[in-house]
């Protein structure tokens, strides 16, 4: 059976190193993205992408916000993480059944996540 596929999108290297390397350890294979565009590009070649993991604050271009409503628009199955050590969204700012975890994240709780959006089959 073949790992499910996490697309990180995270502008600071270290900081997307970081998320890589917790996706990997929780059994998952991860694919990187320095942006909002890069993630877009991606997403439009790969069909396995089961989660999207973004940070909100991304510069230059899309922000997380942004792009986690065109994920939600373009591919509906996709499920959403986002992140951010700098602000909440405001109720209603990410798409219906997005989840946020504030930086610094609970990496088991992060994990739980990933695995329960992995275990659910959407249409």
């Amino acid at each position: 059976m073949s790992k499910k596929v996490i697309l990180v999108v995270e502008d600071e290297p270290l900081l997307r190193m970081l998320a890589v390397d917790l996706v990997e350890a929780a059994g998952f294979e991860a694919i990187e993205a320095a942006n909002a565009a890069e993630a877009i590009t991606i997403l439009d070649s790969r069909s396995d992408i089961h989660i999207v993991f973004t940070d909100i604050d991304m510069a230059p271009g899309i922000d997380g916000i942004t792009l986690a409503r065109h994920v939600r628009d373009r591919w509906p199955p996709v499920h959403i993480i986002v992140t951010s050590g700098h602000q909440v969204p405001q109720p209603g700012f990410l798409p219906d059944d997005a989840r946020f975890f504030p930086k610094p994240y609970r990496e088991n709780e992060l994990i739980e996540a990933f695995a329960a959006m992995s275990a659910a089959v959407r249409s």
